[in-house]
């Protein structure tokens, strides 16, 4: 296996009305460094791409990268450098970015420009930005690049802000996660799973991940059992609600089970929208203790007020 370590620069419409609704993010750049299995460089990838969307760069776009429209226009059209990157990644390869943006605008790019999907379904890889947060802090932060390097005391070379010296950096980050830590996946969602065959069921060292395919309504998606099933992480057999459904803001959804050989967990599910306007839900499953279950009754009580202008009948 070989870790793909992408960044991208892109443009945008000065304003809203101006911008295209399929592509609000043209692609302008694209770096990349390929690691081997020990996470070693052994190769790079750097483009301009030759803007066709938008012949104006955004302020705050040039800011960034410095570039001037005339040194983008002295790229190559989207479609073909792609068709290079592509062909240089190869098989079998896991993306790797900072944050988790980029591979969404990569994909609505592809299909703006009518290209063959990256995939059909969602796309598991690796946010270095996450990895780096559970490696070195409280798991939850997320960062900003430069201060990475800075902790990690790494050697600042070349500017930031530039698709490969980007990719470079992230990939001097990757190659200092711990092991154990690269078994948190994240996967990008752009397309869902598209049947209920198809979703994603991954189990990690602390928790269990659930994303559902998509439905045409909110009371559909809820409606469905293996949305809303609490089942033992470990043991995986359905176990007791101790605490039914309920959400503090209609879009995240709490219940607390409770397995006899296991203790209780901790279900949280996330209603999203999908990119063609319908509904799906991201579940995950967790064993907690005394303070987090206290934690979450008090959440509880303060969802009643809520709870009472919204039909529940079907979570309990």
């Amino acid at each position: 296996m070989q870790y793909i370590v992408l960044d991208l620069e892109w443009n945008q419409a000065d304003t809203p009305e101006e911008s295209v609704s399929d592509i609000p993010f043209e692609i302008v750049e694209i770096g990349a460094v390929k690691l081997n299995n020990d996470r070693k460089m052994v190769s790079e990838f750097s483009e301009l791409v030759k803007p066709q969307v938008y012949s104006k760069l955004h302020g705050i776009t040039q800011e960034l990268i410095h570039l001037q429209m005339e040194q983008l226009m002295s790229g190559s059209p989207f479609q073909g450098v792609y068709s290079r990157f592509r062909q240089w990644c190869g098989d079998d390869i896991v993306f790797c970015t900072w944050g988790c943006q980029d591979l969404t605008e990569l994909q609505r790019n592809i299909r703006h420009f009518g290209m063959d999907p990256i995939s059909d379904g969602p796309i598991s890889y690796l946010d270095v930005q996450k990895l780096f947060s559970i490696a070195f802090e409280d798991k939850k932060t997320r960062r900003n690049l430069e201060y990475a390097i800075d902790f990690l005391k790494l050697d600042k070379d070349i500017p930031f802000h530039r698709a490969f010296s980007d990719a470079y950096y992230t990939a001097e980050i990757l190659s200092r996660i711990p092991e154990d830590i690269l078994e948190f996946r994240s996967y990008d969602v752009f397309h869902l799973p598209k049947d209920r065959e198809h979703e994603i069921h991954v189990r990690f060292s602390t928790y269990d991940k659930y994303i559902s395919r998509s439905f045409d309504t909110k009371e559909e998606l809820l409606e469905d059992n293996e949305v809303t099933s609490t089942k033992c992480c470990y043991c995986h057999k359905n176990i007791k609600r101790k605490m039914k459904w309920f959400t503090t803001n209609g879009r995240q959804f709490y219940c607390l089970s409770y397995c006899a050989s296991h203790g209780y967990m901790k279900s949280k599910l996330r209603i999203r929208k999908s990119e063609d306007g319908r509904f799906y839900a991201v579940k995950t499953d967790r064993f907690i203790g005394p303070d987090e279950i206290s934690v979450l009754r008090k959440m509880q009580v303060k969802s009643r007020k809520l709870q009472k202008s919204m039909s529940w009948e079907f979570l309990r």
